[in-house]
């Protein structure tokens, strides 16, 4: 297992982009509430660690499950870290509050059996993934992922009250200079709380004299 990639993961920035688009050159995902994270597995079994290192109640029990799932196969994978409702739905307050049946979402494959994939495209990548993950299982499942019709997804994220949607290129490698646009979802119930809150705070601010 390449513990350097692990050591020196840095995920991709998303760049936030107005409105969703249509374009067949591009995959898109539903941005689900969760934090993102590294998942790898080996001979030893599965580690997972989150972006910036945040403690979540339950990873090392994600883990030995995930590892069931994978078996002895080696991997890198990156995706999110859920919660999910009785309905399967991701919530992120019930994530915080180490509540829910948590599973992790994978969104791309970085390493398989050694090899260092994420030079690849992302669309080759996508293929690799779900020839390593064929079905979607309780602890470990793919992220959905649609081409060309990035509206149609937004509408479906704005029904289901998500946080919204991603958008990558289907030719690009994964690494710093990959292009990944998040597309929010101005009504979206935590986005709307966040929205509450901040105009408390700037209500409860002392106005400055000019």
């Amino acid at each position: 297992m390449p513990t350097t990639l692990v050591a020196d993961f840095r995920p991709v920035h998303l760049r936030s982009l107005p409105e969703p688009f249509d374009d067949p050159e591009w995959l898109f995902e539903p941005a689900y509430d969760g934090v993102r994270a590294l998942l790898s597995q080996s001979a030893a079994g599965s580690d997972i660690r989150t972006d910036h290192d945040l403690p979540l109640a339950g990873l090392s029990d994600l883990a030995r499950r995930v590892s069931a799932v994978l078996g002895d196969r080696e991997a890198v994978l990156e995706g999110l870290i859920v919660a999910l409702d009785a309905r399967g739905k991701p919530v992120l307050r019930d994530l915080l509050r180490g509540r829910g049946f948590l599973a992790f979402a994978a969104m791309d494959l970085l390493v398989l059996d050694g090899r260092d994939v994420r030079p690849l495209p992302l669309a080759v990548r996508k293929a690799m993934l779900s020839e390593l993950l064929p079905a979607d299982t309780g602890p470990l499942y793919k992220v959905f992922t649609l081409e060309e019709h990035g509206r149609a997804l937004f509408a479906t994220a704005r029904k289901l009250d998500l946080a919204g949607i991603v958008a990558r290129r289907k030719d690009e490698g994964y690494g710093p200079d990959a292009v990944w646009y998040r597309i929010a979802n101005p009504e979206h119930t935590l986005a709307q709380a966040a929205e509450r809150a901040a105009r408390r705070q700037r209500a409860r601010a002392p106005h400055r004299a000019e």
